[in-house]
């Protein structure tokens, strides 16, 4: 998002965080702005019964967890490392000098926080469905519209089956079983445990 040189020049260092660490917890205080230099994170809530609610799956060269940046209010979800990654933080009273400098930065903020607030309405107007395949075939629809969590060369789906079913609000039972019922149509391909999806807007639902 940010270009990395300049956020070392504005005095940015790096963090290293470890496979399920936690970045930040729902209702602390946000105290820096961070992006990720390698490695994913995952941004969520978790319910009394220690389900997680994913949100977003930020990327290398995504920033995450912006909204108290702006608002001043607590974090409205966490963020967890999916795997070993490397971040680079700014200190927020420094973060929102640098916008007040760079007023280019704050326009392509405002356009990110709404790109992602579209992906969200998608997913939960999803929700309203009651067919779970319905569901995953919009999550992978949005996913592939906004390039994210899938590489594009193959069409694989970068996303664990729990992960899917905690994006969609479905058992990962159910998930498991409705892809496999999408493999047999032939509207994605199951592969030695991998998912490769094709155009889903030819997808048709029966």
């Amino acid at each position: 998002m940010i270009d990395i040189n300049l956020l070392l020049a504005w005095g940015a260092t790096y963090k290293k965080v470890g496979v399920n660490e936690t970045v930040f917890n729902e209702g602390q205080q946000c105290s820096y702005y961070y992006q990720i230099v390698s490695g994913t994170i995952r941004w969520l809530n978790i319910n009394e019964d220690g389900r997680e609610c994913i949100h977003y799956i930020a990327e290398c060269g995504e920033s995450f967890g912006e909204f108290p940046l702006f608002d001043d209010g607590p974090y409205a979800a966490s963020a967890i490392a999916n795997s070993e990654s490397i971040l680079i933080r700014l200190y927020k009273p420094v973060f929102l000098d640098l916008l007040n400098e760079k007023n280019t930065l704050l326009f392509e903020f405002t356009r990110l926080l709404t790109k992602r607030l579209r992906f969200k309405y998608s997913v939960i107007k999803s929700f309203g469905s009651n067919c779970p395949e319905e569901r995953i075939i919009n999550l992978i629809k949005n996913l592939k519209l906004e390039s994210k969590n899938y590489c594009a060369e193959c069409d694989q789906l970068k996303l664990t089956r729990q992960q899917i079913a905690d994006m969609t609000g479905l058992r990962v039972e159910t998930v498991i079983r409705t892809m496999r019922y999408m493999h047999a149509k032939g509207d994605i391909t199951i592969s030695r445990g991998k998912v490769f999806c094709k155009d889903m807007t030819e997808i048709i639902m029966a």
